[in-house]
């Protein structure tokens, strides 16, 4: 038989929010220290490589329990990601500040429409909890949109030392809300996150913001609900 459904395990990015710049690495003050002249004349393939050369030193920190251990690790990151671009010339002021634009802005993300509408309706009946691979200043995001207040639990990545579909993300989120699998629907925009959670025994949605893609998974996936907005889960 079925568990009663107590509560809803929600990833943060592409699900509740998104950069306010368009990406991830590109803090809101980027642009104060670069200028967007110089920017623009550094070819694609340049910026690309950079930016995967500066992935390569998030993977010397699995372990990142604070902002101030967060900030060491985007004041590495930048001074690579920067190394890069010689062109560009950053300075070591302008990688700090840049770091710290990344690390101790709140405004950084832009919530969903639906997600304000949503999460305070789905508070009111369901436990929630942010289940996200993150560092820790995402805590800090939702303070400043007043949304933290809805969340029971703040499970991220960077303080467990695992990354989604590991099974330590979910048994953490569970522990922290004292409830089992079968009580709980998780909800991303990753597959292969959604197959973990499954396996582990949650119910799952798997949301696609795009039609196309909204689309193709209603009529390829059968193992979990399919849904284009979060409005759905009020449904």
């Amino acid at each position: 038989m079925t568990e009663p459904f107590k509560a809803i395990l929600l990833d943060s990015l592409y699900v509740l929010n998104y950069p306010a710049s368009g990406h991830l690495f590109i803090p809101p003050a980027f642009f104060d220290y670069i200028k967007p002249v110089n920017w623009d004349h550094v070819r694609d393939i340049e910026r690309h490589a950079a930016f995967a050369q500066a992935k390569e030193t998030l993977d010397m920190y699995p372990l990142v329990p604070t902002k101030e251990d967060e900030f060491t690790v985007f004041m590495d990151y930048y001074a690579t990601f920067f190394r890069s671009i010689p062109r560009l010339k950053a300075t070591p002021e302008q990688i700090e500040g840049i770091a710290r634009s990344l690390v101790y802005d709140p405004a950084k993300f832009t919530f969903f429409p639906d997600a304000l509408e949503v999460i305070p309706r789905l508070a009111a009946n369901y436990r929630l909890a942010v289940v996200s691979d993150a560092w820790p200043s995402l805590e800090d995001v939702f303070v400043h949109a007043g949304l933290r207040e809805y969340f029971s639990a703040f499970i991220l990545s960077s303080q467990i030392g695992a990354r989604k579909p590991d099974p330590r993300m979910f048994h953490t989120a569970l522990d922290a809300l004292g409830i089992t699998a079968g009580e709980a629907l998780f909800v991303d925009d990753n597959k292969k996150n959604c197959d973990g959670a499954r396996a582990m025994g949650l119910r799952t949605a798997l949301l696609c913001r795009d039609p196309l893609v909204h689309l193709y998974f209603r009529l390829t996936c059968k193992t979990h609900r399919v849904i284009r907005s979060l409005a759905e889960l009020v449904d």
